[in-house]
């Protein structure tokens, strides 16, 4: 069983993807769900600058905020409230010198390097980092040269800084300025999700049509920062005990930073492999949920052949039982263009059956209400939901545990930057090309390990068979007999079985996953069967030749008085049954490349299929005398023998080809799998189960959201989705959610 995997982490590793556990290799060929982290997985790893909009804070002539004007050029004369943007973004950061080196976020990196501004720790070798290691030492921001008399200080110090926090979702720091006339005179800047800021923010610092720019952005996929400040009546001291939730309060918002993450070249082809698979692609990310949706529309997760909804939550809005409203809205979808419709190119009534019309989108924070106020829902919404955006690490977690729970096998993919969801998943990858791969080496493997265990399945019985026959005469094989079948043969073709690779395509339909399934248990029967019935045949039919001679035991008997003619027929004739199963259960396409391919393979059976012949018909006297058999006398019998032999692996080929592949795997496993989807009390897996209920429209969200925009169809089951699958779901998950709070 262990050949599938050994050869595929070999080949795997040929294409430098290395599996930290080798083991689940197999169970990669099983993922019908692959779960992706946005920055750096689908999109490139590295941000690129694209404008400032900053904001003119209330005076005299307005009593709110407005958004200025966009500009790429950070020119501190153009900016408002004396250029406070700048210098935020220049501060707010986690950059550090690292053997002269500016090193840290690549986010940070962009933005600090396009103010201009220069940054000083002080110690700048090896030896004063070492000697000094024990001084509180801040570090110092220059502006430029030019712009210094503009900002009124030649350096500022960076007192304290409150690092980001994935559920906190903002990051700040404290500043204060040698040349400030009190010590006291310090500046927080803090910068984040634009929602986070806006819930720290002063309203009257906030412009009105503010969430009006965000989600404009985020349409448009671009990610956004929002910075904020507020001045601290603050000492150094007191800078360095105070609370963070006592100064990040009542800031005043400074502009939004905008980002574009370009989609990589190769993500498109990746997802639409997937889809054409028939392999679920969900998101899983902690950007802004329109920018979420954006990424989602250009890459094919979200498809154009099917409705996108929001599903979102009014923090300040309750239902008449206490629990927070919910809204579901419709979302504009991809370009029809850009991807194939594969619900009406679907192959048969399983797959439309299987296909849900219509796909939701989901942030983190309503996810964390629902999961604590409507735990009822969660199972359909886990089944129909592609896009979880500003999703923390351990809702990540938590995601992928539930769709296990949903019985999918379940990948995720990202670069592991604070996600320790990647540790429970079942492989870990660099590229996302390297999905696709894994996939079908993993069912390269799978259908190998299978291969393997039926070949040696049937080549124990049809062994089995032979001595049972040679029992019936007291006689049996010698043991220079069953080593050549054992070692030479047996363990030979084995050897090889594995080396056939993976096939150049994702098939559809994925390959069986229980090794005692209704395919495998038949072929394993029907195989023994022909084996036995051709080696009964050739039994009796050499029991009534001329030349037999029946071989009667002493009591003092040795190994050589156990050889016979029907011995020796039997036993050549197993020969080349043992030759033809390698190459009926070395599978092809759709989940291996031919036998023809795996070069080892054909050589062993070509050598042993010679081999087999030379003693079969043309058996020299040391290879009589070295195997100890009675050689059948007469040429021609001989080649009767060969003759039976081909005959017996045609018919086995064509039962293989007919009754497993074509009634068995397709006909009757298809009619099996409609039967079930038919039968809502058959043991189809849950997800197939809720896709089956709520997979035509949106409409059963109704008892729960108020669906804005999109008629509601009525209930004509009257089913409630708690008891869809007759269970209450696991108490434990739901009591790991409990921890969050909505974002």
């Amino acid at each position: 069983m262990s050949v599938g995997i050994i050869n595929a982490n070999g080949r795997l590793r040929k294409k430098d993807i290395y599996c930290i556990s080798p083991s689940v290799i197999n169970t990669c060929g099983a993922i019908n769900a692959c779960c992706f982290d946005k920055t750096g997985t689908l999109t490139e790893d590295g941000l690129d600058f694209q404008t400032l909009r900053p904001v003119h804070p209330p005076s005299n002539s307005r009593k709110r905020a407005e958004f200025g004007e966009e500009t790429a050029a950070l020119v501190p004369s153009e900016m408002p409230n004396n250029a406070e943007i700048i210098k935020a973004i220049a501060a707010c950061h986690s950059l550090t010198r690292i053997d002269g080196v500016l090193q840290g976020d690549p986010l940070d990196l962009i933005v600090f390097n396009q103010t201009h501004w220069t940054l000083d720790e002080g110690n700048q070798s090896a030896e004063e980092e070492t000697s000094q290691f024990d001084q509180v030492q801040p570090t110092v921001l220059r502006p430029p040269q030019n712009d210094r008399d503009f900002y009124g200080a030649d350096e500022f110090a960076v007192v304290r800084q409150f690092t980001f926090s994935s559920a906190l979702q903002r990051m700040s720091v404290i500043v204060g300025s040698p040349n400030a006339v009190s010590h006291h005179e310090m500046t927080i800047y803090c910068k984040g999700s634009p929602e986070m800021i806006l819930s720290l923010c002063d309203p009257a610092t906030v412009p009105a049509d503010y969430l009006d720019h965000v989600n404009k952005y985020a349409q448009h996929g671009y990610r956004l920062i929002s910075v904020a400040s507020r001045r601290l009546d603050l000492n150094f001291a007191q800078a360095q005990k105070v609370p963070r939730q006592d100064v990040e309060a009542d800031l005043e918002l400074l502009g939004l930073v905008v980002m574009e993450n370009r989609v990589k070249p190769v993500t498109k082809g990746v997802i639409r492999q997937l889809n054409s698979a028939r392999i679920r692609t969900v998101m899983v990310t902690g950007d802004n949920l329109l920018t979420a949706m954006s990424v989602a529309r250009e890459c094919g997760i979200i498809r154009s052949d099917r409705k996108a909804y929001l599903l979102e939550h009014r923090p300040d809005s309750k239902t008449p039982d206490g629990r927070t409203v919910l809204t579901v809205k419709e979302n504009v979808s991809a370009d029809p263009d850009d991807f194939v419709d594969l619900s009406d190119g679907a192959e048969n009534e399983v797959e439309k059956m299987l296909t849900s019309r219509y796909q939701l989108s989901v942030a983190g924070g309503t996810f964390a209400v629902i999961t604590r106020e409507y735990p009822e829902i969660l199972d359909d919404l886990m089944a129909v939901c592609d896009v979880f955006a500003r999703m923390a690490p351990e809702q990540k977690q938590y995601l992928v545990n539930y769709l296990q729970t949903l019985e999918y096998t379940v990948s995720m993919c990202g670069d592991g930057a604070k996600c320790i969801v990647l540790r429970l998943s079942v492989f870990q990858v660099a590229d996302i090309r390297c999905v696709p791969t894994v996939i079908r080496e993993g069912r390269a493997a799978l259908v190998t390990s299978f291969g393997v265990f039926k070949y040696m399945a049937n080549y124990s019985i049809a062994q089995f068979t032979s001595v049972m026959l040679m029992y019936y005469r007291l006689t049996n094989l010698t043991d220079f007999q069953f080593l050549y079948i054992d070692l030479f043969l047996a363990t030979f073709i084995a050897l090889f079985f594995g080396n056939t690779g993976a096939c150049d395509y994702l098939a559809r339909i994925p390959p069986p996953t229980k090794l005692l399934s209704i395919a495998s248990v038949v072929s394993v029967v029907g195989q023994m069967t022909i084996y036995a019935a051709a080696q009964f045949f050739i039994y009796v039919w050499v029991t009534r030749q001329p030349w037999f001679f029946m071989n009667i035991l002493q009591e003092d008997y040795s190994d050589s008085d156990l050889r016979s003619h029907q011995g020796t027929a039997t036993w050549c004739l197993s020969l080349f049954q043992y030759i033809v199963l390698a190459f009926l259960y070395s599978k092809a396409a759709p989940y291996r490349q031919t036998i023809l391919n795996n070069k080892m393979l054909c050589f062993a059976i070509a050598l042993t299929t010679a081999v087999s012949l030379y003693i079969t018909l043309w058996p020299a006297g040391w290879v009589i005398s070295f195997l100890e058999y009675d050689p059948i006398p007469y040429f021609e019998d001989r080649l009767f023998v060969v003759v039976v032999s081909a005959a017996c692996c045609g018919v086995s080929y064509l039962f293989n080809k007919i009754v497993i592949e074509d009634l068995i795997l397709y006909r009757l496993e298809k009619w099996r799998k409609i039967r079930k989807l038919r039968d809502p009390t058959s043991t189809i897996p849950k997800w197939e189960r809720i896709i089956l209920r709520i997979g035509k429209d949106v409409s059963w969200l109704g008892k729960y959201a108020e669906i804005e925009g999109i008629a509601e169809k009525p209930k004509t089951n009257g089913f409630h989705p708690k008891f869809s699958n007759g269970k209450v779901r696991k108490s434990e998950l739901i009591d790991q959610i409990d921890e969050f709070t909505p974002l």
